[in-house]
């Protein structure tokens, strides 16, 4: 490698996300798994740093990837549901690397050019130079048929289990790119469902490992789809575990290990049809909490960070990390000062904006979740409401599972109050408008006096 070269990988490291899809953070066994699912993610994160409370700020696909890629709230980044194209004027970490003299890449799925099983144009791939990617994977592909594109917009069948197939192609760009300074981001489609079957499709003999195994209490509790649902789930995040493995040791056989930043994260979790009618899209710990760890420089030594950090908070994070200047226009915050044990400011609560099943916002601490649902308000096409009513209210530390709802309780009153508040706040700081936000006893008020009226008619 030449001298210069050198040089400029010392000052500049490598940047890759390892970027799962409906992942629950209770899969890692850093979380309390017993199965041991995840053996790699567990070394590498006990190594570097992990987030141990992270949770996404949009629980549905491609809202949480345009916050991703932007470091923007999905209602101020424009996609705000699924099947709308992030605007092709969107500035995305992709440029960020770019303009600091990276190479960019982009494997696997996008779901932010609603082009669904057609190719990405070149203007909707978020600023990426290199491109093997679907927009919608699980509808162009399936568990042994990795169907993707590449930048001649070419149709390519990848070999292998479709994490396998991806993951081989990652180690190939990083092979290819070991002289300059890369940012590759890799995003799988597992352990998702495959949506025209509603499955969840294990690699080969896997998914009988887990028959009957270890439930998490709120589905135990809840039931939904978990049973039946659970072992194939739990073969997919075994396999992403070891694709983790596979890629970590391509780095230390390039001798990159030292030189590369890992991100490992995912864009939200699964409830198995417990909370709503399908696996995402509420404000539950189920639905919001997601695995994270960071390795690679900046990284290594830095422990369990226990702040509440969100997805929101990962951009900024990755560039600072890689000595880059953050935007201004980023809504989320770096976590290298928790990170470097800095002393610094950093909020008690994360805020979640909720859309498809419902328009709703809900605001997260330590100990309580506060949540509200605009009812008259079409949860496909508005993203944002002047008038919501609350919903749900969990103490996580007497109710971690969140089985008990606490919103009717008068005992709870002033609790309610300061999480309004606090909700309140964190929308405004995200740019939304002031909401006005009933209590349920004013709602339930409201709908007698309707009834009372129609009686009376």
């Amino acid at each position: 490698m030449p001298q210069q070269k050198k040089q400029q990988k010392l000052q500049k490291p490598n940047v890759i996300v390892f970027f799962t899809d409906q992942q629950r953070w209770d899969t890692t066994g850093l979380h309390g798994n017993p199965l041991g699912l995840t053996p790699h993610f567990d070394r590498w994160a006990a190594e570097g740093t992990h987030l141990y409370n992270t949770f996404t700020c949009q629980p549905v696909c491609g809202p949480a990837r345009a916050c991703l890629q932007t470091g923007l709230y999905a209602t101020e980044n424009g996609c705000y549901r699924n099947g709308i194209p992030l605007p092709d004027s969107s500035r995305t970490l992709a440029h960020e690397f770019r303009d600091a003299g990276y190479r960019t890449g982009y494997i696997g799925k996008w779901h932010l050019a609603s082009t669904r099983t057609e190719p990405v144009p070149e203007k909707l791939r978020g600023g990426y130079e290199y491109w093997l990617a679907a927009d919608s994977l699980e509808h162009t592909s399936d568990a042994y048929d990795t169907i993707v594109y590449n930048n001649d917009n070419e149709r390519v069948k990848l070999p292998g289990y479709r994490v396998d197939a991806l993951t081989d192609a990652a180690i190939r760009y990083v092979s290819d790119h070991q002289d300059e300074p890369f940012f590759l981001f890799l995003s799988f489609l597992e352990p998702h469902h495959q949506n025209r079957r509603d499955d969840y499709p294990a690699p080969s003999g896997l998914e009988t490992s887990y028959v009957s195994a270890w439930t998490p209490p709120d589905l135990a509790a809840l039931g939904g789809t978990a049973q039946r649902h659970l072992p194939g789930y739990y073969g997919m995040v075994k396999r992403l575990d070891e694709a983790l493995g596979r890629l970590m040791d391509a780095l230390i056989s390039l001798d990159l290990a030292g030189d590369t930043i890992v991100l490992f994260t995912s864009d939200h979790g699964c409830h198995f049809k417990t909370r709503n009618e399908e696996y995402k899209r509420s404000c539950h710990d189920s639905s919001i909490r997601i695995p994270a760890a960071a390795w690679g420089p900046g990284f290594q030594g830095g422990g369990r960070v226990r702040e509440l950090v969100s997805l929101i908070d990962l951009p900024p994070t990755l560039l600072d990390a890689a000595g880059l200047e953050v935007p201004q226009a980023m809504q989320g915050r770096s976590v290298m000062p928790l990170v470097r044990r800095q002393e610094t400011e950093w909020p008690s609560e994360m805020f979640v904006q909720i859309s498809e099943s419902q328009v709703g916002r809900a605001v997260r601490t330590e100990r309580w979740k506060y949540s509200v649902s605009a009812p008259q308000r079409d949860a496909i096409l508005d993203s944002c409401s002047d008038l919501y009513v609350e919903e749900f209210l969990y103490d996580l530390q007497a109710d971690p599972w969140e089985l008990h709802n606490l919103i009717a309780s008068e005992a709870h009153r002033e609790v309610k109050q300061v999480m309004r508040e606090r909700l309140v706040r964190r929308m405004i700081e995200a740019g939304e408008a002031p909401p006005r936000i009933e209590a349920v006893h004013e709602q339930a008020i409201g709908q007698l006096k309707v009834l009372e009226d129609e009686c009376r008619a």
